[in-house]
């Protein structure tokens, strides 16, 4: 069973699904659905639309470099059928999707750092030029932070311990 990319939003085209578009000069377009295929006879660019992969890719929404893509790549060279490479890679399936989940969620938390930054910046900004709105007892006791010192005796630490023995 082979797995076509669609030309415009990079999604998988399953058998059977899709539209293919041949031009005069026999190059093959495989769109998934209508919305791809309408858009490309519209001669949009797929890095200019918002939802494709292109688009993300180019803008820094979705990882691009990362040696897990590697082996998702398409190979056109017959490999011999060798029994212990295929356990190999089955094996090794799970684990590369695991990896690449994971660097998935940090870069998603690395892109989510600068937002968070910027908004913690607005808010601290926005407090300073009301803060005369805040009632004088809350201002008070968020700008002064008291600490309380207290002191345990050793006797009583050991005493604590035999009790609960």
């Amino acid at each position: 069973m082979r797995l076509e990319k669609c030309w415009f939003c990079s999604s998988t085209v399953y058998p059977g699904h899709g539209i293919q578009f041949v031009r005069n000069d026999a190059k093959v377009f495989r769109f998934c659905r209508s919305k791809c295929h309408k858009n490309f006879k519209m001669k949009r660019n797929p890095r200019k639309v918002k939802w494709t992969k292109a688009y993300r890719c180019l803008h820094g929404k979705d990882m691009t470099q990362d040696s897990t893509f590697e082996f998702e790549r398409k190979r056109n060279r017959p490999e011999r059928y060798d029994r212990n490479v295929t356990e190999q890679t089955l094996k090794a399936i799970p684990l590369i999707t695991k990896i690449r989940h994971e660097r998935q969620k940090k870069h998603i938390t690395n892109r989510q750092k600068q937002g968070k930054t910027k908004e913690r910046e607005r808010d601290a900004k926005e407090l300073e030029q009301d803060i005369q709105m805040l009632p004088k007892k809350d201002v008070m006791l968020s700008t002064q932070k008291t600490k309380v010192v207290v002191k345990v005796s050793q006797q009583q630490t050991e005493e604590n311990l035999m009790e609960e023995t």
